[in-house]
């Protein structure tokens, strides 16, 4: 697993610290971690965090404009390198090192309070707002659910956005749970993200059988297009001779019809099935059971003994970790000239590099208050790139249906060739957005 300082850009804020203190080893168990899709955070949120202080301790965010006021310590809360997310949002052009400030105080407009020390700053203060944070969005959601859920409701769209907004916050609960299991109770945080990646994944399925057949349906209309219309004031050709091509484009054209209609019998009966167990898990005992833990856990956070006395170190420590092994992964994705565009097993390893992008993001959401925005481009390539994946994974699973025509078998083909190729696009764009490049060609 190749080191932060010899792949990160210096001009990337990250949860790391900086590399003259080294990372503590060990941490919690590197297995899956839930399925879902990223988004943005929320609002009604914690609040922000300020920046990493030079020992790797969270500061109350950025002085004030003209120095520091009277009273408050002389060291920079900002390391070199690291700029707030205010600054990096306004000057995107100078990132190169933040400035020191001089030794002696300097007079400084009036502010509500002074800075609060960074050793003040505990686990407690940083992970349990979170917790509460996301526990509320949980429960609300829950709510309009259950309120948008009566037969009243016709469309069902407002069902819908609720629903999605139950398991944004089921994962990032279930994702911070993961990452910062050493700072809560273990069994208490091991039970209840298990609870909730059942949860969130009985909840998805029903919306990814609906993208995956919009998906393979507009692919085919776009692949077996009706040819133009002749000019005005020529004459069709019509006896024209036949050419290979315009043989297969006939065939394409009429299974498409037959592999469309094949498609949507299959993928509509998986998503009624997935309709009706989310909607039989929305009324168990077991989701009951989910919705008060979620709900005690939106006043009370249980976190293990001792984390109070460590500080920061222990949010900290374990946000590292999920960089380091989200930079591990990407190094070690199969390289562009060993890629084989029909080769299905190299797509384990994009996955679970999409998985551990999710826990990074989460756990800077965690530390710094906000999802980090260079790594959005990327997420969203990985995301592209399951989508395409299962998306042909369904074409070929359609093509071995028996007793379809050779047609519907032959445009099924073609469809899988296609989302196998916007595999292998998503995975450039992915390369291009990364923005630890020297990650991408570690042995």
């Amino acid at each position: 697993m190749p080191g932060g300082a010899g792949v990160r850009r210096p001009d990337h804020q990250t949860t790391t610290r900086p590399t003259a203190e080294p990372a503590a080893a060990g941490g919690p168990e590197d297995g899956a971690p839930e399925e879902g899709t990223l988004g943005a955070p929320e609002p009604g949120g914690p609040a922000a965090l300020g920046p990493i202080g030079p020992l790797g301790h969270l500061g109350e965010g950025p002085p004030a404009e003209g120095g520091l006021p009277e009273g408050a310590p002389q060291e920079p809360l900002l390391p070199e390198g690291v700029l707030p997310e205010r600054v990096l949002a306004e000057e995107p052009a100078s990132r190169e090192a933040a400035p020191q400030r001089p030794a002696s105080p300097q007079p400084a407009p009036r502010r509500a309070a002074p800075p609060r020390p960074t050793d003040d700053v505990s686990a407690e203060a940083v992970l349990a707002p979170y917790l509460r944070g996301q526990a509320a969005d949980f429960l609300r959601s829950l709510r309009l659910h259950r309120e948008h859920s009566a037969p009243s409701d016709a469309n069902g769209q407002g069902a819908e956005a609720a629903a999605r907004a139950l398991r944004r916050s089921a994962r990032r609960i279930s994702g911070s749970l993961h990452t910062f299991r050493s700072v809560l109770d273990p069994a208490w945080a091991d039970h209840l993200r298990t609870e909730l990646a059942w949860l969130s994944g009985t909840l998805a399925r029903e919306h990814a059988y609906a993208g995956r057949l919009t998906r393979l349906l507009e692919a085919l209309h776009q692949l077996s297009g009706a040819p133009l219309p002749a000019a005005r004031g020529t004459k069709p050709a019509a006896k024209a001779p036949t050419t290979p091509d315009a043989q297969s484009r006939a065939v394409l054209g009429v299974g498409a019809a037959r592999a469309g209609a094949l498609l949507e019998r299959q993928l509509t009966l998986v998503r009624t099935r997935a309709h009706s167990a989310a909607l039989q898990a929305l009324g168990s005992s077991r989701f009951h059971a989910v919705a008060d833990a979620v709900a005690l856990l939106a006043s009370e956070v249980p976190l293990a003994p001792g984390t109070a006395s460590r500080g920061a170190e222990a949010v900290l420590e374990p946000a590292e970790r999920a960089e380091q092994r989200l930079i591990g992964a990407v190094a070690a994705l199969p390289p562009d000239a060993s890629a084989e565009p029909y080769n299905e097993a190299q797509d384990a390893a994009w996955h679970q590099a999409r998985l551990l992008l999710r826990l990074h993001r989460y756990a800077h959401e965690v530390v710094l208050g906000a999802a980090d925005p260079v790594l959005t481009g990327a997420g969203h390539a990985l995301d592209l790139h399951r989508d395409a994946a299962e998306a042909a994974s369904a074409a070929a699973s359609a093509a071995r249906t028996p007793r379809i025509a050779p047609a519907t078998a032959y445009a099924l083909g073609v469809l899988h060739a296609d989302q196998r190729h916007e595999v292998e696009a998503a995975r450039a764009v992915f390369r291009e957005t990364w923005p630890y490049a020297a990650a991408m060609t570690a042995p």
